[in-house]
């Protein structure tokens, strides 16, 4: 039997996206407590980095995330080299690349919570494997590496901490293939012959030292764990924090709950808890991991001034009136605006316009009109912009998706929102959405990554931006808003979804 081009290509559509899930939920906008506030000032003060690193989501030490992010302060990451494939799950038919795709989103709310950051390699798992030596019989060892490596140069840690050993004790070939991958990248990172091709976009970085987290599980007795863990650094994550109203256990327990798909549901702890590291690899440490290395300003020169404006901010900080440190913030973003380009400067840069949001109240929200478009078709957009301080503050221009820029100047009144309502064209060009390491079929053990600068990254990047310039006590300050889609559910509420772009018909069979 002949078809036509056209109902081959309505079948093919159909077969594709019944793969897309259509209930993927969008991060709302944050509307942080004046508690969160301060804790962000504080943050300011913290040149840090650290990465944690292991071989599947929920491997990792929530406790000890959660206490370096929001006790220390550090720029706390987990490095996931699978998504999760190969297991189970407990809430819904899904498995393989469908499980992966929610298991992404659990950990990426349990970063939201216990204020990590979110990584991947290309990693497919597989499922149990006995030992590294079959781990890399199906995991190509040499693009893996490649893909941590680029992790670490664009984080740039200071500490890299495994969790697991790389021996049998790992209890999983793939457990010890992450802290063997770890190894070798804690070497290669910093070696510009490894992977040059990277160093178009990154440059390399040497990391100060290696550690493994080890816990009791790791030894075939208490005896032996107690003997070990005199000679090892040790660490109280389980302290209570004020601002947060909750101690590192009862955080990290709201965090692990967020892996949902595997029933790991969890009570909360409170009290003393210590967390044991084992030198590795690099300069070692008696006490403290970030032995040697600096985590305040004096690690960028000529700085000081920097530090005394947060310092004034922080000092200043009224819980009652947060806005009232503008102007300390604007004085700080402008002092590390005349430092020479480094990591830190874009990072400190970006957080301190954060606040600066977070202060003044500032609502900044794009909504398209539709959950989806199709290639070269128009949809509608509004940009809701609301100052709720008493800060002056005025739209300067807004870039609207695929337009130039449009020039407003028009002044927001403390607490009385605007609304500007335009039309978009996405480009015919624009490939469908999809899960971007998903795009095509590689190998059993690895995802095809098309882009270099996609590696790592938890999900795709927003398909359109909006971009605003405001006048903010006088200083311009640009914003860029992902477009999203929102829309009210009679049960839960206020939803965001992405804003994605689809084919112009499809359907979803159920049988």
């Amino acid at each position: 039997m002949k078809y036509s081009k056209l109902v081959l290509a309505s079948i093919f559509v159909m077969v594709q996206l019944c793969f897309i899930k259509n209930t993927t939920y969008a991060q709302a906008p944050a509307k942080p407590s004046s508690s969160k506030i301060l804790q962000d000032l504080k943050k300011l003060n913290v040149l840090g980095n650290v990465m944690y690193m292991a071989a599947h989501p929920d491997d990792e030490n929530t406790t000890l995330i959660s206490y370096l992010a929001n006790e220390k302060l550090f720029n706390t990451s987990y490095l996931s080299l699978t998504r999760g494939d190969g297991g189970q799950n407990l809430i819904g038919p899904e498995i393989r690349e469908g499980l992966g795709v929610i298991r992404t989103q659990e950990l990426l709310q349990a970063r939201r919570l216990d204020g990590g950051r979110q990584y991947f390699t290309r990693a497919n798992d597989f499922g149990f494997s006995k030992n590294p030596e079959e781990v890399f019989s199906i995991w190509n060892r040499e693009t893996l590496l490649a893909d941590v490596v680029w992790v670490i140069r664009n984080i740039k840690p200071d500490i890299m901490i495994t969790r697991f050993p790389k021996d049998s004790r790992a209890g999983h070939g793939q457990h010890s293939a992450s802290s063997i991958l770890a190894e070798d990248a804690f070497v290669a990172a910093a070696d510009p012959k490894r992977f040059p091709e990277q160093l178009k976009y990154v440059s390399v970085w040497k990391v100060k030292r290696l550690v493994w987290n080890l816990s009791s599980w790791g030894f075939r007795n208490p005896e032996d764990f107690e003997k070990a863990a005199k000679n090892l650094i040790k660490m109280d994550v389980g302290q209570f924090n004020p601002l947060l109203g909750k101690s590192y256990g009862e955080l990290s327990a709201e965090s692990r709950s967020m892996h949902r798909s595997q029933g790991f549901g969890s009570t909360g702890s409170r009290g003393v808890y210590m967390d044991y590291f084992e030198h590795t690899m690099g300069d070692s440490a008696k006490v403290d991991l970030f032995e040697g290395v600096s985590t305040d300003w004096t690690r960028i020169k000529n700085s000081s001034k920097v530090q005394a404006a947060i310092n004034k901010a922080i000092d200043s900080f009224n819980p009652t009136n947060p806005s009232a440190i503008v102007p300390q913030l604007i004085l700080a973003k402008n002092e590390i605006q005349n430092l020479p380009e480094s990591y830190w400067k874009e990072i400190k840069l970006n957080e301190i316009q954060q606040i600066i949001q977070e202060s003044t109240g500032l609502f900044l929200e794009a909504i398209a009109g539709n959950s989806s478009v199709s290639p070269g078709q128009s949809f509608k957009l509004q940009l809701e912009v609301i100052n709720r301080s008493s800060i002056p503050m005025s739209v300067v221009s807004v870039g609207y998706p695929y337009k130039a820029d449009s020039t407003v100047n028009s002044a927001l009144i403390s607490n009385i929102g605007k609304k500007f309502i335009s039309n978009a064209t996405i480009p015919a060009n624009t490939p469908y959405s999809q899960p971007y390491w998903l795009e095509r079929k590689d190998s059993l053990g690895l995802f095809y990554i098309a882009k270099q600068e996609n590696v790592g990254l938890p999900e795709n990047r927003p398909v359109a931006n909006v971009k605003i310039v405001l006048s903010v006590a006088g200083a311009p300050i640009t914003f860029t808003i992902p477009v999203k889609y929102k829309y009210n559910d009679k049960v839960i509420g206020e939803i965001y979804q992405p804003f994605i772009v689809s084919p112009p018909v499809f359907s979803n069979i159920a049988e």
